[in-house]
Protein backbone atom coordinates (compact mmCIF):
# COMPACT_ATOMS: atom_id res chain seq x y z
CA UNK A 1 0.00 0.00 0.00
CA UNK A 2 1.27 3.62 -0.94
CA UNK A 3 1.82 5.98 2.12
CA UNK A 4 2.90 8.57 0.53
CA UNK A 5 -0.03 11.16 0.22
CA UNK A 6 0.39 12.30 -3.09
CA UNK A 7 -1.18 15.97 -2.57
CA UNK A 8 2.05 17.07 -0.03
CA UNK A 9 5.23 16.98 -1.99
CA UNK A 10 7.74 14.10 -1.11
CA UNK A 11 11.17 15.59 0.70
CA UNK A 12 14.02 13.50 1.49
CA UNK A 13 15.92 15.92 4.09
CA UNK A 14 18.66 13.80 4.68
CA UNK A 15 20.51 11.77 2.09
CA UNK A 16 23.99 11.59 1.63
CA UNK A 17 24.92 11.85 -1.72
CA UNK A 18 28.31 9.92 -1.36
CA UNK A 19 26.28 7.51 -0.28
CA UNK A 20 24.13 7.04 -3.23
CA UNK A 21 25.91 6.20 -5.89
CA UNK A 22 24.74 3.21 -7.80
CA UNK A 23 26.17 0.05 -7.86
CA UNK A 24 26.25 0.12 -11.90
CA UNK A 25 28.33 3.37 -12.05
CA UNK A 26 31.13 1.86 -9.43
CA UNK A 27 31.25 -1.20 -11.68
CA UNK A 28 31.16 1.02 -15.08
CA UNK A 29 33.81 3.18 -13.51
CA UNK A 30 35.82 0.54 -11.73
CA UNK A 31 36.41 -0.97 -15.42
CA UNK A 32 36.88 2.29 -17.12
CA UNK A 33 39.94 3.23 -14.78
CA UNK A 34 41.10 -0.44 -14.13
CA UNK A 35 40.54 -0.11 -10.47
CA UNK A 36 41.43 -3.01 -8.30
CA UNK A 37 37.32 -3.69 -7.69
CA UNK A 38 36.82 -6.34 -5.23
CA UNK A 39 34.54 -7.73 -7.95
CA UNK A 40 34.35 -7.47 -12.18
CA UNK A 41 30.55 -7.86 -11.89
CA UNK A 42 27.22 -6.47 -10.14
CA UNK A 43 25.91 -9.39 -8.07
CA UNK A 44 29.89 -9.84 -6.98
CA UNK A 45 30.35 -5.86 -6.05
CA UNK A 46 27.09 -5.64 -4.14
CA UNK A 47 28.45 -7.78 -0.70
CA UNK A 48 31.17 -4.71 -0.79
CA UNK A 49 29.04 -1.82 -1.59
CA UNK A 50 25.50 -2.99 0.07
CA UNK A 51 25.05 -3.62 3.45
CA UNK A 52 23.18 -7.40 3.93
CA UNK A 53 23.16 -7.41 7.52
CA UNK A 54 23.18 -5.29 10.80
CA UNK A 55 26.49 -3.75 11.34
CA UNK A 56 28.33 -3.55 15.15
CA UNK A 57 28.18 0.46 14.65
CA UNK A 58 28.01 3.76 12.74
CA UNK A 59 31.46 3.27 11.45
CA UNK A 60 31.60 -0.14 10.14
CA UNK A 61 28.54 0.98 8.37
CA UNK A 62 30.38 4.12 7.00
CA UNK A 63 33.59 1.21 6.06
CA UNK A 64 30.99 0.34 3.00
CA UNK A 65 31.62 3.57 1.41
CA UNK A 66 35.02 2.19 0.48
CA UNK A 67 33.48 1.84 -3.53
CA UNK A 68 31.33 4.52 -3.34
CA UNK A 69 34.30 7.43 -2.86
CA UNK A 70 36.69 4.79 -4.21
CA UNK A 71 35.91 5.19 -8.23
CA UNK A 72 35.34 9.34 -7.55
CA UNK A 73 38.68 9.29 -9.50
CA UNK A 74 38.44 12.54 -11.41
CA UNK A 75 36.06 15.61 -11.40
CA UNK A 76 33.89 13.97 -14.29
CA UNK A 77 33.48 10.90 -12.01
CA UNK A 78 32.07 13.73 -9.43
CA UNK A 79 29.74 15.52 -11.75
CA UNK A 80 28.61 12.05 -13.14
CA UNK A 81 27.49 10.96 -9.55
CA UNK A 82 26.09 14.27 -8.67
CA UNK A 83 24.21 14.33 -11.78
CA UNK A 84 22.89 10.44 -10.97
CA UNK A 85 21.65 11.44 -7.60
CA UNK A 86 19.39 13.83 -8.65
CA UNK A 87 17.89 11.59 -11.82
CA UNK A 88 17.49 8.61 -9.07
CA UNK A 89 15.33 11.37 -7.01
CA UNK A 90 13.46 11.78 -9.34
CA UNK A 91 12.43 8.16 -10.38
CA UNK A 92 11.78 7.80 -6.64
CA UNK A 93 8.83 10.65 -6.51
CA UNK A 94 10.71 12.93 -4.77
CA UNK A 95 10.03 16.75 -5.17
CA UNK A 96 12.55 18.63 -3.25
CA UNK A 97 15.73 16.85 -1.97
CA UNK A 98 18.68 17.96 0.26
CA UNK A 99 21.79 15.78 -0.97
CA UNK A 100 24.94 16.32 1.66
CA UNK A 101 28.33 15.31 1.15
CA UNK A 102 32.08 15.92 3.09
CA UNK A 103 33.87 17.33 0.24
CA UNK A 104 37.65 16.09 2.20
CA UNK A 105 36.08 12.18 1.95
CA UNK A 106 35.65 12.13 -1.21
CA UNK A 107 38.76 13.44 -2.36
CA UNK A 108 40.80 11.51 -0.39
CA UNK A 109 40.77 8.58 -2.58
CA UNK A 110 42.35 9.80 -5.25
CA UNK A 111 43.76 13.09 -4.07
CA UNK A 112 41.38 15.27 -5.62
CA UNK A 113 41.24 19.11 -4.84
CA UNK A 114 38.05 19.62 -1.74
CA UNK A 115 36.95 22.39 -3.40
CA UNK A 116 37.21 21.41 -7.08
CA UNK A 117 35.02 18.42 -5.92
CA UNK A 118 32.43 20.74 -4.39
CA UNK A 119 32.50 22.77 -7.52
CA UNK A 120 31.81 19.32 -9.65
CA UNK A 121 29.15 18.25 -7.38
CA UNK A 122 27.73 21.76 -7.72
CA UNK A 123 27.45 21.72 -11.28
CA UNK A 124 26.47 18.33 -11.40
CA UNK A 125 23.51 18.93 -9.35
CA UNK A 126 22.26 22.43 -10.70
CA UNK A 127 22.45 20.69 -14.29
CA UNK A 128 20.27 17.99 -13.14
CA UNK A 129 18.26 19.95 -11.10
CA UNK A 130 17.52 21.55 -14.87
CA UNK A 131 16.67 18.43 -16.61
CA UNK A 132 14.75 16.71 -14.43
CA UNK A 133 12.91 20.02 -12.68
CA UNK A 134 13.49 17.96 -8.99
CA UNK A 135 14.23 20.90 -6.09
CA UNK A 136 17.69 20.51 -4.60
CA UNK A 137 19.57 22.28 -2.25
CA UNK A 138 23.04 21.41 -1.14
CA UNK A 139 24.09 20.79 2.56
CA UNK A 140 27.90 20.80 3.30
CA UNK A 141 29.56 18.21 5.88
CA UNK A 142 32.45 18.43 8.17
CA UNK A 143 33.37 14.52 8.84
CA UNK A 144 34.42 15.33 12.30
CA UNK A 145 37.30 12.31 12.23
CA UNK A 146 39.16 14.02 10.43
CA UNK A 147 39.76 16.30 12.98
CA UNK A 148 39.43 20.08 13.85
CA UNK A 149 42.10 21.25 12.05
CA UNK A 150 41.05 19.37 8.74
CA UNK A 151 37.52 20.37 8.94
CA UNK A 152 38.97 24.01 8.97
CA UNK A 153 40.54 23.23 5.26
CA UNK A 154 37.03 21.40 4.23
CA UNK A 155 35.31 24.67 5.56
CA UNK A 156 37.01 26.86 3.79
CA UNK A 157 37.14 24.11 0.48
CA UNK A 158 32.83 24.81 0.93
CA UNK A 159 33.17 28.51 1.68
CA UNK A 160 34.60 28.74 -1.55
CA UNK A 161 31.14 27.94 -3.31
CA UNK A 162 29.58 29.07 -0.57
CA UNK A 163 26.04 30.68 -2.60
CA UNK A 164 25.74 27.08 -3.70
CA UNK A 165 24.63 25.28 -0.28
CA UNK A 166 21.74 26.41 2.54
CA UNK A 167 23.40 24.84 5.59
CA UNK A 168 26.51 22.65 7.25
CA UNK A 169 26.51 19.47 8.95
CA UNK A 170 28.79 17.71 11.28
CA UNK A 171 29.00 14.03 10.83
CA UNK A 172 31.29 10.98 10.75
CA UNK A 173 32.12 9.30 14.57
CA UNK A 174 30.37 10.84 16.98
CA UNK A 175 31.49 8.75 19.78
CA UNK A 176 35.36 9.40 19.37
CA UNK A 177 35.04 13.52 18.56
CA UNK A 178 32.35 15.45 20.10
CA UNK A 179 30.83 18.44 18.35
CA UNK A 180 32.52 20.45 20.81
CA UNK A 181 35.74 20.12 18.45
CA UNK A 182 34.15 22.43 16.21
CA UNK A 183 32.51 25.37 18.17
CA UNK A 184 34.09 27.59 15.90
CA UNK A 185 33.52 25.84 12.64
CA UNK A 186 30.20 26.09 12.93
CA UNK A 187 29.75 29.92 14.25
CA UNK A 188 31.96 30.50 10.80
CA UNK A 189 29.28 28.84 9.03
CA UNK A 190 26.31 30.66 10.79
CA UNK A 191 27.99 34.02 10.25
CA UNK A 192 28.07 32.93 6.18
CA UNK A 193 24.29 32.78 6.40
CA UNK A 194 24.06 28.59 6.28
CA UNK A 195 21.57 26.51 8.15
CA UNK A 196 22.75 24.03 10.78
CA UNK A 197 22.00 20.41 11.44
CA UNK A 198 23.70 17.79 12.95
CA UNK A 199 24.50 14.42 13.19
CA UNK A 200 23.72 13.77 16.66
CA UNK A 201 22.63 11.10 19.24
CA UNK A 202 23.19 8.56 16.86
CA UNK A 203 26.93 7.03 18.48
CA UNK A 204 26.56 9.32 21.41
CA UNK A 205 24.03 10.32 24.09
CA UNK A 206 21.39 12.94 24.41
CA UNK A 207 24.29 15.38 25.60
CA UNK A 208 25.75 15.15 22.12
CA UNK A 209 22.09 16.52 20.79
CA UNK A 210 21.92 19.21 23.63
CA UNK A 211 25.47 20.88 22.71
CA UNK A 212 24.92 20.41 18.74
CA UNK A 213 21.95 22.69 19.61
CA UNK A 214 23.24 24.79 22.00
CA UNK A 215 26.96 25.08 21.22
CA UNK A 216 26.98 24.68 17.65
CA UNK A 217 23.20 26.13 16.72
CA UNK A 218 21.44 23.25 15.26
CA UNK A 219 18.22 23.67 13.76
CA UNK A 220 17.68 20.15 12.86
CA UNK A 221 19.45 16.82 14.59
CA UNK A 222 20.73 14.10 11.88
CA UNK A 223 19.11 10.81 13.86
CA UNK A 224 18.88 11.88 16.68
CA UNK A 225 17.81 8.32 18.13
CA UNK A 226 19.16 8.41 21.80
CA UNK A 227 17.36 11.84 22.61
CA UNK A 228 14.77 9.44 23.61
CA UNK A 229 17.36 8.74 27.25
CA UNK A 230 16.60 12.63 28.21
CA UNK A 231 12.78 13.55 28.13
CA UNK A 232 13.58 17.25 28.66
CA UNK A 233 15.49 17.14 25.63
CA UNK A 234 12.65 15.73 23.63
CA UNK A 235 10.29 19.04 25.30
CA UNK A 236 13.18 21.21 24.73
CA UNK A 237 12.78 19.85 20.92
CA UNK A 238 9.32 20.17 20.51
CA UNK A 239 8.79 23.08 22.02
CA UNK A 240 11.55 24.93 19.75
CA UNK A 241 10.91 23.43 16.88
CA UNK A 242 14.61 21.88 16.18
CA UNK A 243 13.62 19.06 13.53
CA UNK A 244 14.85 15.24 13.13
CA UNK A 245 15.81 13.49 10.19
CA UNK A 246 14.79 9.70 10.90
CA UNK A 247 16.50 7.44 8.56
CA UNK A 248 14.92 3.84 9.52
CA UNK A 249 16.54 1.48 8.06
CA UNK A 250 20.24 2.52 8.49
CA UNK A 251 19.11 2.52 12.34
CA UNK A 252 18.62 -0.83 12.35
CA UNK A 253 21.61 -1.57 9.65
CA UNK A 254 23.71 0.37 12.13
CA UNK A 255 22.33 -1.63 15.22
CA UNK A 256 21.92 1.95 16.23
CA UNK A 257 18.19 0.25 16.73
CA UNK A 258 17.68 -3.45 17.46
CA UNK A 259 14.97 -3.76 14.75
CA UNK A 260 11.94 -1.28 13.54
CA UNK A 261 9.74 -1.61 16.05
CA UNK A 262 12.68 0.00 18.54
CA UNK A 263 13.09 3.05 16.48
CA UNK A 264 11.47 6.08 18.75
CA UNK A 265 10.33 8.07 15.39
CA UNK A 266 6.67 6.95 16.49
CA UNK A 267 7.18 8.04 20.00
CA UNK A 268 8.89 11.63 18.51
CA UNK A 269 5.67 12.26 16.29
CA UNK A 270 2.82 11.31 19.63
CA UNK A 271 4.90 13.90 21.33
CA UNK A 272 4.67 16.95 18.67
CA UNK A 273 8.76 16.86 17.65
CA UNK A 274 8.85 17.67 13.99
CA UNK A 275 10.19 14.52 13.16
CA UNK A 276 10.19 13.08 9.38
CA UNK A 277 11.60 10.12 7.37
CA UNK A 278 14.74 10.55 5.09
CA UNK A 279 16.51 8.07 3.19
CA UNK A 280 20.38 7.77 4.74
CA UNK A 281 22.38 6.47 2.51
CA UNK A 282 20.35 4.52 0.04
CA UNK A 283 23.00 2.72 -2.05
CA UNK A 284 24.52 1.44 0.83
CA UNK A 285 21.32 0.62 2.68
CA UNK A 286 19.60 -0.84 -0.83
CA UNK A 287 16.55 0.98 -0.12
CA UNK A 288 14.93 4.57 -1.69
CA UNK A 289 12.43 6.71 -0.07
CA UNK A 290 9.38 5.46 -1.19
CA UNK A 291 10.57 1.78 0.93
CA UNK A 292 10.93 3.87 3.82
CA UNK A 293 7.51 5.35 3.56
CA UNK A 294 5.57 2.21 2.58
CA UNK A 295 8.01 -0.49 4.07
CA UNK A 296 10.18 0.98 7.01
CA UNK A 297 7.28 3.20 8.64
CA UNK A 298 4.65 0.88 8.86
CA UNK A 299 7.26 -1.79 10.24
CA UNK A 300 8.06 0.96 13.05
CA UNK A 301 4.82 1.23 14.08
CA UNK A 302 3.89 4.45 12.03
CA UNK A 303 -0.01 4.65 11.68
CA UNK A 304 -1.07 6.25 7.98
CA UNK A 305 -1.69 9.74 10.06
CA UNK A 306 2.00 9.84 11.65
CA UNK A 307 3.12 8.68 7.94
CA UNK A 308 1.38 11.68 6.83
CA UNK A 309 2.52 13.81 9.40
CA UNK A 310 5.81 13.53 8.64
CA UNK A 311 5.67 14.15 5.32
CA UNK A 312 4.10 17.20 6.19
CA UNK A 313 6.92 17.79 8.70
CA UNK A 314 9.47 17.46 6.08
CA UNK A 315 8.04 20.80 4.29
CA UNK A 316 8.54 23.08 7.26
CA UNK A 317 11.39 22.34 8.81
CA UNK A 318 13.16 21.93 5.01
CA UNK A 319 16.24 24.43 4.43
CA UNK A 320 14.08 26.57 1.73
CA UNK A 321 14.15 30.00 1.07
Amino acid sequence: MNMIDPTLPLMDLHRHLDGSVRLETILDLGLKHNLPLPARDLEGLRPYVQVTEPQPGVMAFIAKFEWMIGVLVDYDAVRRIAYENVEDAKREGIDYIELRFSPWFMSEPHGLDPAGVVEAVADGVESAARDTGVRVNLIGILSRHYGPDIAWKELDALLQHRDRFVALDLAGDEANWPGELFVEHFKRARDAGWRITVHAGEAAGPESVWQAIRELGAERIGHAVRASEDPALLDYMAERGIGIEANLTSNVQTSTVPDYPSHPLKSWLERGILATINSDDPGISAIDLPYEYNVAAPAAGLTPEQIRQAQANAAQIAFMT
